[in-house]
């Protein structure tokens, strides 16, 4: 836990964590920076920390924060992962239009 904070209780750290993980998901418009940042934040957690847990390089989380890489569907999944999501990309259904024509 960022040492700018006090230490929290557990529960109180799960609770962080449910929260980091609704306002992500209640959020889809916020970019990948966006939720990283948030996640990291809300969970009170170092880039150094979060590269630890997640499994990824500390440059790269970095890069994605600072919006100097976008990172990938792989490196996203390792951050999210760590919490329970999984980002992916998905088939949509096609329009009514496309569908007719």
């Amino acid at each position: 836990m960022d040492k700018r904070y006090n230490t929290l209780p557990l529960p109180e750290q799960l609770a962080l964590r449910q929260r980091a993980i609704d306002d992500v998901l209640a959020h889809p418009e916020w970019s990948l920076a966006q939720a990283l940042r948030h996640l990291k934040k809300t969970m009170r957690l170092t880039t150094a920390e979060m590269a630890k847990l997640s499994g990824v390089a500390y440059r790269t989380l970095q890069d994605i924060e600072q919006e100097r890489s976008e990172g990938t569907v792989q490196t996203m999944n390792r951050v999210f992962g760590m919490l329970g999501l999984k980002l992916g990309v998905v088939r949509t259904a096609p329009e009514a239009d496309e569908a007719s024509a």
